[in-house]
């Protein structure tokens, strides 16, 4: 069993960078560089101050390095993040602000579309380099183009916090040239938020009794991802398709409510863990028959092409793509190109993006191999 101590030391901010004194120093420069950081950063909010730990594993001995700054000095904060590949790590500046996310996006030229990644960052990261979205440093290289997160990049795998950090990271550099990273919440990301952590990766239940809280109070309303989460939305039109973690119900369809107004309708229920809905709209969107739990379009009782049209119609798009449901190894076409299926199982090397760029739709490899599906 490995030992555990806990450390508070002093952090020295050097332009921009976090560093703790020099028994750690080497733990979090970023780049390629050995490390002993294990998990974190965790950005937590107390008093009008911002407390910053990680979690550190030297030679079998765990050990928690904190520090808080004013709320003031927020903006001077680097944070360092470990990457798939050992001693590579990237860094991450705080937003000067959140806020909650549009629900539909016009004129995009071009998207990339992955889904369902639970935690899984080396899979995360093949897929997005291996396709030109950002380069080996971590860095945006896809111009104007939209990157779509169709949910459920939590639990289950050993580095959510990572898949968190990067995605976080990516949006400020996407808006710079152009471009934009939608992350549209899953039944999973729900789940963490309101403390369900079934899926939960066990490290991540010890590595929160290590920092001495609950794991749903790192994804809390004190903490900076948490926060974040909580401006994400689940259901977005973007250019002619539709995006959600799961599908559109009948149900839904017979609520007739725009995007914008059905992601008004869950967002203060993220963190409910009553299931107590004030409306029964509500309860049919947190429920089986909501977008981020559906699965009428692949199993059960299937959804008829009635039923997909009239979803086309109500949201005017000419197509619906989702994840949540594995249907092949391989990203589906479903109803005719009406539906886009873009859940594969990432952990078992059946690593898959969607493109769609000059109205041609491609699944493309973490090798960056692209194979048409349709075009227009």
């Amino acid at each position: 069993m490995s030992k555990i101590t806990i450390a508070f030391l002093p952090l020295i901010l050097i332009a921009g960078f976090i560093l703790p004194d020099d028994s750690c120093k080497k733990a979090v420069t970023s780049g390629n560089v050995a490390t002993d950081q294990s998990d974190g950063p965790y950005v937590l909010y107390k008093n009008d101050k911002v407390y910053v730990k990680y979690i550190f594993d030297e030679n079998g001995t765990k050990s928690v390095k904190q520090d808080s700054i004013a709320l003031s000095q927020k903006g001077s904060l680097t944070l360092t993040v470990l990457t798939d590949e050992p001693g590579k790590t990237f860094e991450v500046k705080l937003k000067k602000e959140l806020k909650t996310e549009k629900t539909e996006f016009s004129d995009v030229s071009k998207r990339f579309v992955v889904s369902d990644i639970e935690g899984n960052f080396r899979a995360l990261r093949q897929l997005l380099q291996g396709n030109s979205i950002i380069d080996e440093k971590f860095n945006w290289t896809f111009g104007d183009g939209h990157l779509v997160l169709t949910g459920d990049f939590v639990d289950r795998g050993e580095q959510q916090t990572e898949v968190l950090w990067l995605i976080y990271s990516l949006e400020e550099q996407a808006k710079a040239a152009g471009g934009y990273v939608h992350y549209i919440l899953g039944n999973h990301e729900i789940m963490n938020l309101s403390g369900d952590l079934r899926y939960l990766n066990s490290k991540y239940q010890l590595n929160s009794n290590l920092l001495g809280e609950q794991y749903v109070s790192l994804l809390g309303e004190n903490s900076e991802l948490g926060r974040w989460l909580r401006t994400k939305n689940v259901l977005e039109k973007v250019g002619d398709i539709l995006f959600c973690h799961a599908g559109i119900s009948a149900a839904v369809n017979k609520m007739d409510f725009s995007t914008n107004k059905i992601n008004k309708l869950v967002k203060p229920y993220y963190a409910d863990s009553t299931y107590q809905y004030e409306t029964p709209e509500v309860e049919v969107l947190y429920g089986d028959l909501g977008p981020f739990w559906y699965r009428g379009y692949y199993h059960g009782v299937k959804a008829s092409t009635a039923q997909v049209d009239s979803t086309l119609s109500i949201y005017k798009v000419k197509h619906i793509t989702t994840g949540h449901t594995v249907v092949a190894d391989t990203i589906s076409v479903l109803y005719n190109g009406k539906v886009i299926n873009t859940d594969v199982h990432h952990a078992k090397g059946h690593i898959e993006g969607l493109l769609i760029e000059n109205e041609s739709y491609y699944r493309v490899t973490a090798l960056g191999e692209k194979f048409l599906m349709m075009s227009r």
